[in-house]
């Protein structure tokens, strides 16, 4: 079963971040949500970065502002992602170059339609 950590994962169930969870798990990935303010979402358990996962993750998709996503972007390049997801709003010219600096070769598209789910 693929894997997925979802940066900027919510429990406000109006944000991408949580509908990004909600989808991955309609399609039968293994979801982690990564949020240090949350312990859960969705009924899963949150960790509080990606590099604090125990486990390997095959993709990560990005619901953060790109500020942000660039000084995660080391822990991210550190789990080895098959995929990186930069999500509409979390990409930015610096973290794209930064990633790919990194090993990682970021996706700049939707992670929900990707797998082919709508948003809800």
């Amino acid at each position: 079963m693929p894997s997925i950590a979802i940066v900027g994962a919510s429990k406000d169930r109006a944000k991408f971040g949580n509908k990004a969870v909600r989808a991955y798990v309609r399609q039968g990935y293994t979801v982690y949500p990564v949020n240090p303010r949350e312990r859960e979402i969705e009924g899963i358990l949150a960790y509080p970065s990606v590099k604090s996962i125990p486990f390997p993750v095959d993709k990560v998709a990005l619901y953060v502002p790109p500020e942000i996503g660039i000084a995660l972007l080391p822990e991210i390049a550190g789990k080895h992602p098959a995929e990186l997801f930069v999500n509409p709003g979390a990409e930015s010219q610096e973290l794209l170059d930064e990633a790919r600096r990194l090993g990682l070769e970021p996706i700049v598209a939707c992670a929900i339609v990707s797998i082919g789910e709508i948003p809800d």
